[in-house]
């Protein structure tokens, strides 16, 4: 075991984690499984012969063992606002790397407000969001801004076969809604806004196959948490497909089941993006398979770039501000399929929804 090569996988055992322990195999890392259930964990090390330490959120002595020799974690352990403070904490104790796939919109808040300054003071990389929903969003955007300093507004909308929820994104949702109290959020004008009223039900016109669909817009993904953190644009919408956020919602949709060998599901999403300044416009899009599997290449492809060097900023950094984000997208070309266009002047593509 080479331990220039280990990597802590926190949450090794659960939907998503287990796709990013496969991708890290794959590509060259020794996965080190960690998590606070022993009994997850031995199945998963004896399955896969890999080492397992098992470790609490409540327990700080018990994240030291489980990142010891590491050279980077990844935190996979929802929820997200139970694990993130607790991970991060340890992976700058051990001088190591953090990257997160969390789609807590709250909890990425806390990252940033609670992090930002200290890690960039001690040279640390966090990379919190580098998943589909987070980082995917973020480097469409940064790729579509091109050489754009600003922007008036960036619209993503994702497109979804179905949208079959792990028990962890349930167990995520609802730590978020009581966090909100029951409102939703939307960011306008440079601000997030605590919005009680009911998110709006629009049309947007995806790229074909897909073509026009219902779309549940104001549907705040954690897009909307990284796309300001670095690009000048005061307001970021996210929509989501309404037959997707009703699949969501509904307490009877079962887990998304395996339909190939990888464990993927066969759920298909598009994600499209738009940019608008004045009255130009440019657009990028990307299409794949299963948003939780899908997360693994994007997280390992970040990690990669962090241990090698291929970084724009320490501290606290969405996918779009660390990386160079067209040179990403190109890297998961082959599962990842994505365009970027830009429009002349006046013209408009896409997004047909109008604003509430």
């Amino acid at each position: 075991m080479t331990s220039d090569r280990l990597v802590t996988v926190f949450g090794a055992y659960g939907h998503t984690g287990r796709f990013v322990v496969a991708e890290l195999a794959a590509r060259g890392f020794v996965p080190v499984l960690s998590g606070r259930n022993a009994e997850a964990l031995g199945e998963l090390a004896d399955e896969c012969g890999l080492q397992a330490r098992v470790a609490s959120v409540d327990d700080p002595a018990s994240l030291d063992r489980a990142l010891g020799n590491a050279v980077a974690v990844i935190n996979c352990a929802g929820p997200f606002a139970s694990t993130t403070s607790p991970v991060i904490e340890a992976a700058l104790r051990a001088g190591i790397p953090y990257l997160d796939v969390a789609a807590e919109i709250e909890a990425n808040l806390d990252t940033f407000a609670h992090f930002r300054e200290r890690a960039r003071g001690e040279g640390a990389v966090v990379v919190p969001a580098m998943a589909f929903f987070g980082g995917l969003g973020d480097l469409l955007v940064t790729a579509a801004m091109g050489d754009w300093a600003s922007a008036d507004e960036a619209h993503i909308a994702y497109a979804l076969s179905n949208w079959h929820p792990t028990a962890g994104t349930r167990l995520s949702g609802a730590v978020s809604r009581e966090r909100r109290g029951g409102v939703r959020l939307r960011y306008r004008g440079g601000q997030w806004e605590r919005r009680t009223d009911a998110a709006p039900l629009l049309q947007w016109t995806f790229p074909e196959p897909v073509g026009r669909r219902s779309v549940v817009a104001e549907f705040t993904m954690a897009d909307v948490v990284t796309v300001p953190q670095h690009l000048a644009i005061p307001d970021v919408t996210t929509y989501m497909d309404a037959e997707a956020a009703r699949d969501v919602a509904a307490p009877d949709t079962p887990a998304p089941t395996a339909a190939d060998g990888s464990g993927r599901s066969d759920q298909t999403f598009l994600v499209d993006v738009t940019v608008r300044s004045g009255g130009a416009e440019r657009r990028a899009t990307a299409a794949g398979q299963d948003i939780y599997a899908i997360t693994a290449p994007l997280v390992v492809e970040a990690l990669d770039r962090v241990l090698s060097g291929r970084v724009r900023a320490t501290g606290v950094a969405s996918a779009g501000e660390i990386f160079d984000a067209p040179d990403f997208l190109r890297a998961l070309a082959p599962v990842l399929p994505s365009a970027c266009t830009a429009t002349s002047k006046g013209r408009r593509t896409g997004h047909d929804a109008s604003r509430p």
